[in-house]
Parts: structure tokens; C-alpha cells; sequence
């Protein structure tokens, strides 16, 4: 009996000194050397993940993907593991709400990448705000989200906002100056009612007069419409030269189609939310001579962008990075470089959002799209653009320069 006791005994002091050296094996190997595993901070994302939009999203969602693997790879936060937490906004103000909602309720959750609309980003700023997590957008181009209502009397709504793309009031003007210069007088406007495309036809429309232009005809749309004839027809009445156009590809591109059908052969102009090839695909041959702005240089063209471009392609996401890849990317490495701050002491991610927020307004680092950083109302501090042209089928870059705020 004494000896099955010894027999025992010898069993659970194995057992103690088998699981006592398992722990020190994961101590040692946890992230920053720190006993334990690794504390987690997740980065979300709110984007179109599915319908008409979701190459977009895709692009967004996977570009931030590559920065946040990365910095796990290098340990760029020392004790800290980040992860993606995409969430679909299927392109919809409520559902971007939702996934915001959702987001905020995450005390892992330390910031967010996103929205592409300007729409979803105003519903979803006020929740993201109101639990301290900072947001950066690689697409939201509506001067408002940043600078309030009035833009005559500008005041910063909300200190946790920030973007790495560009705004309207830079991006319509450029435009504008761009088809004055080709000696394109006399132009009509539509747009889809939405926030993007009401502010991006507003600032066209403003400096487009100022620049001695007319604009002869200003129509709307719905953003469920399919059938375009109606509008069509008025806008052919003007005798536009061009049609400029604040929206969409999945509208834009039939809508140039049905345009061109009907006999109103003249260019259809729009901002980013076009320059897609999902748009030449919807708006068929007769899209050739269609133009568009975009945020930045070509990505493929910029010496910065090179070795991003490269990583994307060695990482083999199924989606191509697209429009908003480069300046999503950057986005995300903007949060990790404020992390870098934030979570040098921080017990937990909840506790040191407000510190997030703090940290990102004295971000600034050589991007994938250039130089990255903010200036008062969290607007980035570069304003390249440039005007597409469709030529032979196929996206090509006609003129890159610099807009004026």
C-alpha cells in the first residue's frame, strides 16, 4: 500500500515538472521575449466585401492584410500580436453602422481601416468616435467628413478621423481645370444623390464656373437605377461637350453605354469611384475616351510603391490590390506606427485607444504612396492626383500633377 502511495506521488511531480517546462517553452517563445503569449490588438476593416463594390473592398481588406502580417513578421510592436478583423458594409450607411457597432464592442479592437463611401463613413464615424478608436480611410473623399458642414467655417467633427487619400475639394477642381485646358466649355452634370457623388459634382461644378466654363444641364440619378434613359435624354438636349459624373462605376459604366447608344457622343468624366476596369467592362466599347480622376500617381508607376506592389503579388491574394490598395496599406501602417506609441506600456488595447488617437496625429513616415501624414482636420498632407483616360480598352494615365486645396 505505502509503495502504490510512492508510485503516485512520483506520477504527479512529473506531471507538475512536464507542465512547468511546457509553460517556459511558450515564454520563450512569445513575441518581445515577455513570458506568456503575446498580448493581441486587432486592426478592423469596414469595406464593401460583397456586391457591386467588392473589388474595391477586396483590395482594401487584403492590402491591409500584407501591412498587419508584416509587422507580426518584424515584431515592429514588441509583445503584441496584431490581427484583421474585416467586417462587410455592403456599401450601405446602416450595415457600415452595424460592423462599426460590432468593432467597437471588441476590446481588442485598437483601430479601423476604412470606409470606401463617404456615405458609410458618416455613419460610421460617430460610433467608432464615441468608443476612442481611431479611423483612417483610403477612399472617403468628402471634404465634410473632415472639416464639418461649413466648409467656409471649417471645425474638425471628430479627432479620431483621419484619411490617406485626398478630398473632393481638391479632386473636382482638378478635374475641372483639366477639361478647361482641353477647351471643354460647355459641360452637364450627374450624380447619384450620395454623399461622394453630391460633393465631388458640387466642387467641379464650382471651380468649372469660376473657371469661365457653363454647365449647361444638372441632373440626378438613384443609385438602384438601371435604366438611364431619361436622363439621357435631357442631358443630350444641353449639347454638352462632356458629361461629369459624381458616383460609381456600377452606374457610371451603363450609364456612359446608354449614353453613347442614344447619340450623345462626348466624353463622361467622373472621380475614383470610377476608375475601375469594372467600369470599362460595364460600359463596353464605346467607354474609349471616358476619363476619370484618382488619388496619387499610378501605383505602378511610383518608385515607393515598388516594393508594396511586389509583396502584394508574392503574398497571392485572389484579388487585385485596386484603386485604394496603396493608400490602404498605408492607412494600416499609420495605426502601427502610432501603436508603436500606444502600446509600448499599455496593459490592453481598449486602454490605450485615446492614446492611439494622440499618437496618429504625429504619424509621419515614407509610404507605399508617398510621404504619410496629417495636417489639423486629419486630411492627408499630399494632394497628387491624376486623369485616367480609357484608350484601346484599358485604363491609361493622361496627367499627373499636383490640386490645390
Amino acid at each position: 500500500m505505502r509503495k502504490h502511495k510512492v508510485v503516485i506521488a512520483g506520477v504527479t511531480l512529473l506531471a507538475a515538472s512536464l507542465a512547468m517546462s511546457a509553460c517556459g517553452t511558450r515564454a520563450e517563445q512569445a513575441p518581445g521575449g515577455e513570458a506568456g503569449a503575446a498580448k493581441v490588438a486587432k486592426i478592423g476593416v469596414i469595406a464593401p466585401l460583397s456586391g457591386d463594390l467588392s473589388a474595391l473592398g477586396a483590395g482594401i481588406k487584403n492590402s491591409v492584410d500584407l501591412a498587419i502580417k508584416q509587422a507580426n513578421e518584424k515584431q515592429t510592436i514588441p509583445g503584441w500580436t496584431l490581427e484583421i478583423d474585416a467586417q462587410d458594409d455592403q456599401a450601405t450607411p446602416d450595415v457600415g453602422k452595424n460592423a462599426a457597432t460590432k468593432l467597437a464592442g471588441d476590446d481588442e479592437v485598437i483601430g479601423v481601416v476604412g470606409t470606401l463611401n463617404s456615405s458609410v463613413s458618416q455613419s460610421v464615424q460617430p460610433v467608432l468616435s464615441g468608443a476612442q478608436i481611431v479611423q483612417v480611410s483610403p477612399a472617403n473623399t468628402n471634404p465634410t467628413l473632415t472639416k464639418g458642414a461649413d466648409l467656409n467655417n471649417p471645425e474638425r467633427p471628430y479627432p479620431g478621423y483621419f484619411r490617406t487619400c485626398t478630398t473632393d475639394s481638391v479632386q473636382g477642381p482638378f478635374a475641372a481645370k483639366y477639361l478647361l485646358d482641353e477647351g471643354i466649355k460647355k459641360v452637364a452634370t450627374i450624380h447619384d444623390k450620395k454623399a461622394y457623388g453630391q460633393g465631388l459634382v458640387a466642387a467641379f461644378s464650382e471651380a468649372f464656373k469660376s473657371g469661365g466654363g457653363e454647365i449647361v444641364s444638372a441632373e440626378t440619378i438613384n443609385p438602384e437605377d438601371k435604366d438611364f434613359s431619361a436622363v439621357v435624354s435631357k442631358t443630350k438636349g444641353a449639347n454638352p461637350e462632356a458629361v461629369y459624373y459624381g458616383g460609381e462605376y456600377p452606374q457610371a459604366g451603363p450609364l456612359s453605354q446608354q449614353a453613347k447608344s442614344a447619340g450623345l457622343n462626348v466624353p463622361l468624366m467622373g472621380g475614383d469611384g470610377i476608375f475601375d476596369p469594372a467600369f470599362i467592362e460595364l460600359g463596353g466599347k464605346t467607354s474609349d475616351g471616358d476619363l476619370a480622376t484618382s488619388v496619387g500617381a499610378p501605383t505602378e508607376d511610383l518608385p515607393t510603391a515598388k516594393q508594396f506592389v511586389a509583396d502584394y503579388e508574392a503574398a497571392g491574394y485572389g484579388e487585385p490590390y485596386a484603386a485604394y490598395g496603396a493608400y490602404s496599406y498605408d492607412a494600416a501602417n499609420a495605426i502601427i506606427n502610432a501603436l508603436k506609441t500606444s502600446l509600448a506600456s499599455a496593459s490592453d488595447a481598449k486602454s490605450a485607444r485615446q492614446a492611439t488617437i494622440d499618437a496618429m496625429s504625429k504619424v509621419s513616415f515614407d509610404g507605399a504612396t508617398g510621404p504619410v501624414a496629417f495636417d489639423e482636420f486629419g486630411d492627408t498632407t499630399t494632394k497628387t492626383l491624376t486623369v485616367y483616360k480609357v484608350e484601346g480598352g484599358k485604363w491609361g494615365a493622361v496627367k499627373t500633377g499636383e490640386g490645390e486645396a
